[in-house]
Formats: structure tokens, sequence, C-alpha cells
């Protein structure tokens, strides 16, 4: 008995005709049919009634027909469990994230992965969260971390909050100290080193001097992250970086909390919810969704 007659035998009894049953697995009518009568004599017993061109099952068909259904089923999922394996051996995890979550999240959680997973290649596309959410939608990711709420709402998308974490104010070492904690409003008139258009990290810090009545002042604008900081330590201006950022930015940056309530931001884990990511992608997911906790406020304190 050959896998393959199985499944002919399947899609007979469930057309209930030759010709629609080797449409559907592909070959032509006289192979199906051949096969059918090979299983047959194997069996020693007729499968299928075919009086008058009518198709029904004999009691031998009925008796095979859940027998034959399960062993398909069975050898299905033997084949998709070995996949899931080999691709944990090997293949690929197309990540988009924003360039300050490259900066602070990723390093670790990648680092781990990489250490579980050596096979993977790990493919990361930074951008802002409107574009990546374009990204993910034209299939071109299969995750992607973007800050809450999203820019345009897409139903086609399934995010999963991730951590909140606080942002906070950098400044030169060698500049005065600031007074602890910094206000949003104390930033009225301060030079500040703001990233380049479509950064979530500019449209908030931007929002919230408006709330407070001003218009932020700028020096130098339109940098990446890494630029951004580089800007802070010549002296050139403060700038407003997640905590994650700025605990690996190094001793020669200042970091003082912002006020309560201060700022924060909502990280997300997001995919399509139309197809399932590969098995490596959802082990990244399970990796990054082990740090779906709050982050720990540390206010008042100089790094």
């Amino acid at each position: 008995m050959q896998f393959q007659q199985l499944q002919y035998f399947v899609a007979v009894a469930e057309t209930r005709h030759f010709t629609r049953a080797a449409e559907r697995v592909h070959v032509s009518q006289p192979s199906l049919s051949q096969q059918i009568r090979a299983l047959e004599k194997e069996l020693g017993a007729e499968l299928f009634s075919r009086a008058r061109g009518n198709i029904a099952l004999t009691d031998a068909g009925e008796a095979l027909l859940p027998l034959a259904r399960r062993i398909l089923a069975d050898a299905d999922t033997a084949r998709h469990e070995v996949q899931e394996l080999a691709q944990l051996r090997r293949g690929r995890v197309r990540l988009g994230a924003t360039p300050s979550l490259c900066t602070g999240l990723l390093p670790d959680v990648l680092r781990t992965f990489h250490d579980l997973h050596p096979g993977i290649e790990l493919l990361i596309e930074e951008g802002g969260s409107h574009d990546l959410v374009r990204e993910l939608a034209r299939g071109a990711l299969d995750l992607a971390l973007v800050v809450l709420p999203l820019p345009t709402p897409s139903p086609a998308l399934t995010t999963v909050e991730l951590l909140q974490e606080d942002l906070v104010v950098v400044s030169s070492a060698a500049s005065p100290a600031p007074r602890r904690p910094v206000r949003i409003a104390d930033l009225q008139g301060e030079p500040l080193v703001m990233f380049r258009h479509g950064y979530d990290l500019r449209e908030l810090t931007v929002a919230a001097c408006r709330a407070e009545g001003f218009e932020p002042s700028f020096t130098v604008e339109g940098g990446e992250m890494d630029a951004v900081l580089g800007f802070v330590r010549a002296g050139l201006g403060v700038a407003v970086v997640p905590r994650m950022v700025a605990t690996r930015a190094g001793r020669d940056l200042r970091v003082t909390a912002l006020a309560r309530p201060g700022l924060r931001r909502t990280i997300a884990l997001a995919h399509r919810s139309d197809v399932a990511p590969p098995r490596a992608a959802r082990e990244l997911q399970r990796l990054l969704l082990r740090t779906r906790t709050s982050a720990q406020r540390e206010p008042g304190a100089d790094a």
C-alpha cells in the first residue's frame, strides 16, 4: 500500500468523481484510476461501486476511509514537525525595530537567541514604526518592534505589548549638572539635539513640549541614535532618549530622570494577523515576550 494511493482514494471518496479527484491531486485521470485499481488488488476488495457512472463507497471503502484520513493526517503532522525542527537549525528571521530598540533592548535578546540557534540568520531592519508597519504588511518582515499607538492602526496586524520604558534626559558629562529631576517645562529654551523626522522619539518629545505650551529649540536635528548621542557628548545640547539606551551610552553622558509624570513609551511586538510567523521567528518572539514587564523607574539619580 502506497501513501500516494491513499491520497488518490480519499480524493475520489470525497469528490465521488474520478476526473475531479484527478484534478484535485494534479494527476491524469487514467493514472489515478490505475492506482486505485492497484490498491483494490492489494487489499483484495473493491473500494468503489461504479454502477452506471455513479461512484459510491463499498463497505470496504467505508471501512478504509477514516483510516486513510488518519494516516494522511499523521503524515502531514510528521512532515510539519520535522520541518519545524529543521527551521531551528537553519533559516532566517526578518526583524524590524526602531533604532533606539536596536541600541537598547535587542543586543542581549539577540545574543541569547543566537546562542540557542546559531544556524538561524538574523536580518534586522531599522526604521520608524510607520515604515515598519508598511514592511510587515507587504510581507518583508516576520516580526517588528514598534511604538504604540501605531501611526495608522492596522487590523491586518496583531500587536502584543512588550514593555513600557521611561524616557530620560541625557547631557554632556562636562556640562553643568541639571536640576534633578528635570521637568518638561525646564526644556523650554534649552538647546535640544533632535532626531530626524519620522523618528518616534522626535514626535513624542515635540508633542510633550507643545503640551507644556512651547516649541522646542533645536541646535542640531536630523540624526540617528548614535549621531544624537555623539552630538550630546560634544556639548551641542541635550536629548530625550529611552533609559535603556542611556544606560548603555557610557560614562561620558549624564543621565537625568524626568519629573513625574515624566514620559514613557509603550513598545509592542507586531506581526501579520493572517500569516503565522515561521518557527524560528516564533522562538525569537517567545524570547522577546519574556521581557514583557514594565520598565523600572529610577527617579532622581544622575548616572
